[in-house]
């Protein structure tokens, strides 16, 4: 009876957390991943010193991501500014910025195992561009500079909790 009752409580918990589950790559899970960003000193110390500068004067960057399974209309976006010295997220969600300027911005997708592939470090954004796995349109010379920090930033996906299913477009 102990068992029993254990096995189900256990159930029931491991039922609320997935239902709870936020889908990788959402608009909530990008609120989540902005936060992680700030969090990660080689993101925000990093790429203020080799990266946020070329911003074309707006003060920020823009980064539009989805996962190549689930469609372009799910893509989500994710605003980097310059503040304090530092490179910050100052913001996660859906996309407010249509008009992206391809010379400062970035448009990255892949299949959602590859980014799973990528988020448990399993290889960084040299191997991901070279073989394909992560499609990119932006300035490709700027980003060849930052690999080293850029690799952080793929890691967020094994990092950020979210579940394969997709999200709601």
């Amino acid at each position: 009876m102990r068992i029993t009752l254990i096995s189900l409580l256990s159930l029931a918990g491991l039922s609320a957390t997935a239902a709870q589950a936020t889908p990788l790559m959402s608009t909530e899970w990008m609120a989540q991943a902005c936060n992680s960003w700030n969090k990660n000193p080689i993101l925000t110390d990093e790429l203020a010193e080799k990266w946020i500068k070329n911003d074309g004067g707006r003060g920020y960057k823009i980064i539009h991501m989805y996962r190549t399974d689930c469609g372009e209309p799910t893509k989500v976006e994710m605003v980097i500014s310059a503040q304090g010295g530092k490179a910050m997220c100052t913001y996660g969600g859906p996309v407010k910025h249509t008009d992206l300027k391809m010379d400062m911005d970035y448009i990255m997708h892949a299949e959602t195992k590859r980014w799973r592939e990528m988020g448990a470090g399993e290889y960084g954004p040299m191997r991901a561009m070279m073989f394909g796995r992560l499609k990119f349109e932006g300035p490709k010379v700027e980003a060849m500079k930052v690999m080293g920090p850029f690799e952080q930033f793929l890691l967020m996906p094994g990092k950020v909790p979210g579940e394969d299913a997709c999200p709601a477009k």
